[in-house]
């Protein structure tokens, strides 16, 4: 450990943060946390100031997905934690490792009615891995450290640590850890059941493995083509709350229904599988996961159907399942070649789609002509974030880094990921496909991108209504019972010109592309703003 010679709280949170390797803290100012800021002036560490707290952590969410470092969102306490705080379930089901640091009353103070007293920790406890309150400037380090490791070590996801005003000012002589205690503590899968899996892979007719949300990074992605080519079994991932009619998967649904050997690898038997009656009931079920308590649910929805499991995080058990399978020579699999072709089908009718509305674009021709744009650079960036308009985006669009919404089915992070998003890869385009429900929940967002000069594209399919409920509405009640799901056309482009970003509006179909290329040619934060047909998102069958 170093031992600088005189520090407060805040100057060993700072300190040790940059230890760990963090550049970059997404926050707003707030009493609390002045300290802070104070110990972050001249330091190296850059404060990326926005104008909500949830707004910062899906900053941190989006850093950390897709360049695979912790993300830090730093928020003052009360009202600023309790902001915050809904935007950690999103990050806690796309498996994202960030640290939430909430200032919080002095410790000296609670229970005698402190400014902005809450029970910040036991608020965010079900959706944190863990969360606690520092209790002296002499622990701030070592918890610093505790939070960063416990973020990135088996399954990933969010963690909570409060810092009290008077251990962030208290004077303390503590030293700052190693770099090693930041790092992610592998829980390695045995060598021996990796064989069994795999052997077990190469034995069925119809096998399949499955991944979660933290194997749907770009460099996730490379672990689970590894495993694919060495195995010839189909690696699929699952991030989406629409479970099996995920719309980017294609015509996944019908596949997995013929599915007779499963390895779940970090992927929970939830609601998107159908609690497991989405696959066979005659399929063998295999399951590793980092936590045991996952294994324990399975067991209770699949009985005797769940076979061999084992504790390992997902990414030690990819590269252990693919060691032990390059050891063979996989066999040529048609079922993997079926496999592929289903994922990637698309109804051809979608080639012909437009809208009978004048003045309105089909998603799918709002959605195609963006693919030049990712395809343009190796490491472009897809947000996609909204209700149907989201599933016509991922149904339509491929990138090498995606970020969505994930598996909490929670909208209205799209313009803070976009943000975070060219801050993570400054030098590749970054198109965030949203809808005009979703992007007016971060709209001054906007605001944030101009003040720190970030250029990235935002694509708002408009049509001016929340789509997703009207279709359950109208499914499930009738066109009579539409009811509290209107909204009006407004222009989003003219709103974002407004807070310094270039807009423009676009009704027609055979504009749009050059639309965008003006939005990515102009270095402003863009908004163009779409009017669409709002139709059901797309369920896929071939």
């Amino acid at each position: 450990m170093t031992h600088p010679s005189s520090q407060r709280g805040a100057d060993a949170l700072i300190q040790s943060l940059r230890a760990a390797g963090v550049r970059r803290i997404f926050t707003l100012s707030g009493n609390h946390i002045m300290p802070v800021f104070d110990a972050a002036y001249g330091s190296g560490i850059e404060l990326v100031h926005t104008r909500h707290e949830a707004s910062a952590v899906h900053m941190a969410d989006a850093w950390s997905r897709i360049t695979g470092q912790v993300g830090i969102a730093l928020v003052t306490g009360g009202p600023g934690h309790a902001n915050a705080v809904a935007a950690l379930y999103t990050a806690q089901m796309a498996e994202a490792p960030i640290v939430l640091l909430s200032g919080h009353a002095p410790n000296d103070q609670i229970g005698q009615g402190a400014f902005q007293e809450m029970r910040q920790a036991e608020m965010a406890a079900p959706v944190c891995k863990a969360a606690w309150v520092c209790a002296h400037a002499d622990d701030v380090a070592a918890d610093v450290a505790r939070a960063i490791r416990l973020a990135l070590s088996g399954r990933p996801g969010p963690v909570h640590l409060s810092l009290p005003t008077d251990v962030l000012e208290a004077a303390t002589s503590a030293g700052v850890p190693e770099a090693g205690a930041f790092s992610a503590e592998p829980v390695p899968l045995d060598a021996a059941v990796a064989a069994d899996l795999v052997q077990r892979l190469a034995q069925a007719k119809h096998p399949m493995v499955l991944v979660g949300p933290a194997c749907m990074t770009h460099a996730a992605r490379a672990l689970t083509d590894a495993l694919e080519q060495a195995t010839g079994v189909p690696v699929i991932g699952m991030e989406s709350p629409r479970g099996v009619g995920d719309a980017s998967l294609g015509a996944f649904a019908q596949l997995l229904a013929r599915v007779d050997c499963l390895v779940l690898v970090g992927k929970r038997l939830d609601f998107t599988l159908k609690f497991g009656t989405a696959f066979p009931a005659a399929a063998q079920v295999h399951q590793v996961d980092a936590e045991a308590a996952e294994i324990e649910r399975s067991r209770r929805a699949l009985g005797e159907r769940l076979q061999v499991t084992a504790q390992a995080d997902a990414w030690s058990a990819l590269r252990a399942l693919t060691q032990e399978a390059q050891a063979h020579q996989p066999s040529a699999s048609d079922w993997l070649t079926e496999a592929r072709s289903a994922i990637d089908y698309r109804p051809a009718a979608w080639d012909n789609a437009t809208s009978l509305l004048p003045g309105r674009l089909h998603p799918v021709q709002m959605l195609r002509p963006l693919q030049a744009v990712l395809d343009s650079h190796p490491e472009s960036v897809l947000v996609c974030d909204g209700g149907e308009i989201g599933q016509w985006a991922m149904a339509c669009l491929r990138a090498p880094h995606r970020v969505n919404n994930g598996v909490a089915g929670a909208i209205g992070a799209g313009l803070p990921y976009a943000l975070a998003a060219r801050f993570a890869r400054p030098e590749a385009p970054v198109v965030a496909v949203m809808g005009d429900g979703t992007v007016g929940f971060h709209i001054a967002e906007f605001d944030t991108a101009v003040r720190h000069g970030l250029h990235f594209v935002v694509v708002v399919g408009n049509d001016a209504r929340w789509n997703a409920e009207y279709q359950i509405q109208l499914r499930d009640y009738g066109v009579e019972r539409l009811v509290g799901c209107e909204l009006r056309p407004l222009r989003y482009d003219t709103v974002a010109q407004a807070f310094g970003a270039h807009g423009e509006g676009v009704t027609d179909a055979a504009a749009l592309p050059q639309a965008v290329q003006r939005a990515l040619a102009n270095g402003l934060p863009a908004c163009v703003n779409v009017m669409i047909e709002g139709v059901p998102a797309p369920l896929i069958k071939r």
